[in-house]
């Protein structure tokens, strides 16, 4: 008799060996990280590919709503947001043409605490300074907060835990192209370029698993191939960081409405405080004869800043004489997963809106979420039924939250970049006295991604709508009806034009 040794190679073996896992993961930013980590933590085999694994310097996804938060903690993920200078976030403060409205998040039961349990206090209180405790009922729960960053930093903290994990290897090495198989449409892996340590070259690589999840970001190199939609860009964030600058309202982020479009500002370290200037295409104050970003920051936006904040902001200016960096503004409507077996594009490549916002990694965490808990029940990803159904859910089930965060960006940046038009302008005049008028808890909570109900959204919009009206109609004089029903109909024209089409977008389609 002769014996025959079969060997049998473990799942980290074969990851290293042959490229091969149950789960593909190309990209290792915020969604990638999250849903390599969230399907290891099931138990399942996971390739994580990121074309450059040093520190990302990037000036957006540097704020994460509180529903962000939660959905981190969710995942187990939430000390990645810990010991990187992050600084907590109680709010908004919008800055309308020299006035100020401060709006905190409301407290929502049901979010989670450091630990992951959902939040509780001692006697219904035990987390609420004396003045609270005096002024708040006992059953109320804690305040959420949000957290600025450094998006590098968290960046690499959440590598570091998919590093660490048993069930993920990591590879640096870019992805040009997916695998497809010979007689059917099924992805099954990716096609990438390796750098050779000794030569420095490029060689072709190959990754293969049951699922491969592309994550590649806002310039995804897969977009087009699979993907209908077009990104729709309508203008770039320039970015500053000033350093030790005086805010306004410590602890909250800050818009600014003043300039043609909005400016955010909200610190992001100790010392370091971010403010992001919106410049539409085209801006003509942003022009060459009129001294290009840097005129148009110098000359429109430093004048419209709170005062506390100018000194800072001309410092950053005089330090570099460089045009600052810059992100497109883009808005790509959601798409359909389940059309390519094998094959899911999600995070930045499949769905994007304007950070105003930030609600960006909420969208994304929120989604890993999702997904983690549809693909749980299916214990053979090679089943791309199953998991065709599974991302069918997806796409409907996420609009309950993104739908708002996404529609609630593109329609305020409508609204805050209302230069030109004189209605954009009176609704933008009845948004900010809504604020003024106290109506935060909801706003505040849909912008935050603690309210999933699309119909809120739709509500409080309206009522700005109508508000805006009876600013009007006040200004006007009540007994001009004529002119006060024509200018009633085009302000309810022109926002029905600034939400209805996104809304339909995001939330039906």
């Amino acid at each position: 008799m002769s014996e025959t040794t079969v060997v049998v190679e473990t799942l980290p073996e074969r990851r290293a060996k042959h490229h091969e896992a149950e789960v593909v993961v190309v990209g290792a930013g915020v969604f990638g990280c999250a849903i390599a980590y969230a399907l290891a933590e099931q138990g399942r085999s996971v390739i994580l590919l990121e074309r450059w694994l040093k520190e990302p310097n990037r000036i957006v996804g540097e704020l994460m709503q509180p529903g962000g938060i939660n959905s981190l903690r969710k995942l187990g993920l939430g000390h990645t947001i810990e010991d990187i200078d992050g600084q907590p976030c109680h709010g908004f403060s919008v800055f309308f043409y020299g006035k100020n409205v401060q709006m905190p998040y409301p407290r929502i039961p049901g979010l989670l605490g450091p630990d992951g349990k959902e939040k509780t206090h001692a006697n219904g209180n035990g987390n609420k300074n004396t003045k609270e405790k005096a002024k708040d009922d006992d059953d109320e729960p804690p305040r959420p907060q949000g957290k600025s960053f450094h998006h590098g930093r968290f960046i690499t903290q959440l590598r570091k835990a998919c590093l660490n994990h048993p069930n993920i290897s990591v590879f640096e090495t870019e992805a040009v192209s997916t695998v497809k198989g010979d007689h059917n449409p099924e992805i099954l892996g990716v096609e990438t370029r390796t750098t050779n340590a000794e030569t420095g070259e490029k060689v072709p690589d190959y990754f293969f698993g049951q699922l491969t999840i592309v994550a590649d970001g806002y310039a995804s190199r897969f977009r087009k191939q699979y993907i209908r939609e077009v990104p729709q860009v309508r203008s770039k964030f320039y970015a500053l960081e000033l350093l030790d600058c005086e805010l306004p309202s410590p602890g909250f982020g800050h818009v600014v409405i003043g300039a043609p479009s909005p400016v955010l500002i909200y610190q992001i370290g100790s010392r370091e405080t971010r403010v992001l200037v919106d410049v539409p295409e085209k801006l003509p104050q942003a022009s060459v004869a009129n001294g290009g970003v840097r005129g148009y920051m110098a000359n429109v936006v430093l004048p419209a800043l709170p005062p506390s904040v100018q000194p800072s902001f001309r410092a950053a200016l005089e330090r570099d004489a460089k045009i600052p960096p810059s992100m497109p503004n883009s808005w790509l409507p959601p798409t359909k997963q389940s059309a390519t077996p094998g094959l899911a594009i999600l995070g930045d490549a499949m769905n994007m809106r304007h950070p105003l916002t930030g609600g960006g990694m909420t969208v994304a965490l929120n989604d890993a979420v999702l997904l983690r808990d549809l693909l749980a029940p299916i214990a053979d990803l090679g089943d791309t039924a199953a998991v065709s159904r599974a991302l069918d859910a997806l796409h409907w089930r996420r609009k309950r939250l993104t739908s708002i965060i996404n529609v609630l960006a593109m329609a305020l940046y409508s609204l805050f970049a209302a230069a030109g038009d004189a209605q954009l302008a009176k609704l933008q005049r009845g948004c900010f006295a809504y604020f003024e008028r106290g109506v935060v808890r909801d706003p505040m909570g849909m912008l935050g991604g603690l309210i999933p109900d699309p119909l809120v959204l739709a509500y409080h919009f309206f009522s700005v709508a109508f508000l805006a009206i009876w600013l009007d109609w006040k200004a006007t004089g009540l007994w001009k009806v004529p002119v006060l029903l024509w200018n009633a109909f085009w302000l309810l024209w022109t926002a029905s034009r600034v939400f209805l089409p996104v809304m339909y977008r995001e939330a039906f389609v």
